[in-house]
């Protein structure tokens, strides 16, 4: 039997357990005030439920875009002010929590980062939700002893996110592991997400795995939304376009409601 998550807020907005997949939408990165305020109002355009603020970046390449780190507070800042909708974003490193708990609604934690555990720790005395993304090679043990840490500290608002871990396959970014989702939904208290957009790599495959973490369980959404990926400053090639997502929530709807025969 599936178990259920206590429901708890994030910013204005709620996660409740059966409720329709809260969606986040956004860019991979903020490359400008521009840039985000116009991706941002398309998606409030579509009734996302939150939006993704890619501030720091870790990334593979030193020389790859790193974010704009400090020079996006203001942007994130005057975005959430004027759209009303919840702020997802990464935090690196447990100096950065203080700062972005000002503006930020849901703390987001990497791949690369779910071994960090003076930063779950630091995250465990907040009282902000944690979206803790699964290590590339991570078991589902480890990572759910991962989000221990965060609730050690006295805070529960924990969602655990599927981003696809690393095998031996190369046709894609990362296999997706849809397993995952259903196991931690009847063994675990924990909300689960799904993160399409890092799971594949590929715009293409973002709206059929999205399709199946919902009909797997998931209770939301991180998808990457760009409205001109070809010239991404950051993973633009596993980016949607707001047209390509207006129309993949829709279906999203329509799939969750036919699973809870309400369709």
């Amino acid at each position: 039997m599936s178990m259920k998550f206590k429901a708890f807020s994030i910013g204005p907005t709620n996660l409740k357990p059966d409720s329709i997949p809260y969606i986040v939408g956004g860019p991979c990165a903020i490359e400008s005030l521009n840039q985000y305020t116009h991706i941002s109002s398309e998606l409030k355009n579509c009734g996302v439920s939150a939006l993704r603020a890619g501030i720091f970046k870790l990334r593979t390449k030193p020389n790859s875009f790193q974010g704009l780190g400090k020079e996006a507070y203001p942007y994130v800042k005057i975005v959430r002010e004027k759209f009303n909708l919840p702020i997802f974003s990464e935090v690196t490193d447990p100096r950065q929590v203080e700062e972005l708990s000002v503006f930020v609604d849901c703390f987001q934690v990497g791949a690369r980062n779910m071994y960090n555990y003076e930063l779950l720790k630091e995250l465990g005395k907040t009282q902000k939700p944690v979206l803790l993304k699964r290590a590339f090679s991570a078991t589902i043990d480890e990572w759910v002893h991962a989000a221990g840490y965060i609730e050690a500290e006295g805070n529960n608002k924990v969602i655990l996110c599927e981003r696809g871990i690393r095998t031996f396959e190369t046709k894609t970014r990362n296999t997706f592991d849809i397993n995952a989702i259903s196991y931690l939904k009847r063994n675990t208290h924990y909300p689960v997400f799904a993160d399409p957009s890092h799971g594949t790599g590929d715009s293409q495959l973002v709206s059929d795995i999205s399709l199946a973490s919902v009909a797997a369980g998931a209770d939301g959404l991180l998808i990457e939304v760009h409205h001109n990926p070809v010239k991404a400053l950051s993973d633009g090639f596993q980016a949607i376009t707001p047209s390509e997502f207006k129309i993949l929530q829709k279906k999203i709807y329509k799939l969750h409601a036919l699973l809870k025969d309400e369709f």
